[in-house]
């Protein structure tokens, strides 16, 4: 019977941390390969073999960590870069097919001597069972560039 299907929109993950570096500064850390092999996907005990970071609207970067239980490919392709403000990219974690990317937003306002960062991350809504695991991972990348800024 028509009207009966739920429909569910896009999962909706937001998450707030304050910085005590620069705009400029936490935006930079995002685009650069150095700074990004740092914190981007990585975890205590893996092993970075390869940031690549085409920085370009339209551009893609491909973020490889080996980990005990295997390589975690990552890859991303950017749609706005507006320097210091706002970084939206598409991301998919391999293996996944070219339908599967998701969509994350890099919101960064001034605050005082340092800023504010809410990542916004739109799931569709197959991925729902994923949204801890996800907010988990994002929390802790958010640490970790923290600690790449010298925090």
């Amino acid at each position: 019977m028509a009207g009966q299907l739920a429909m569910t929109g896009p999962v909706i993950l937001r998450i707030v941390r304050d910085f005590a570096a620069s705009p400029e500064r936490v935006f930079d850390a995002w685009l650069d390969p150095a700074d990004a092999g740092r914190f981007l996907f990585a975890t205590p005990g893996g092993e970075m073999v390869k940031v690549e970071i085409d920085a370009r609207v339209g551009g893609r970067a491909s973020i490889v960590e080996r980990r005990a239980s295997g390589d975690a490919a990552h890859r991303l392709l950017y749609e706005t870069i507006d320097r210091p403000r706002r970084l939206v990219f598409r991301f998919a974690a391999d293996p996944a097919e070219e339908g599967e990317w998701t969509r994350v937003t890099i919101d960064i306002a001034a605050k005082g001597d340092g800023c504010t960062l809410t990542l916004t991350h739109e799931m569709d809504p197959q991925w729902a069972a994923y949204e801890q695991q996800t907010r988990s991972g994002w929390t802790m990348i958010l640490a970790s560039l923290s600690r790449t800024l010298g925090e």
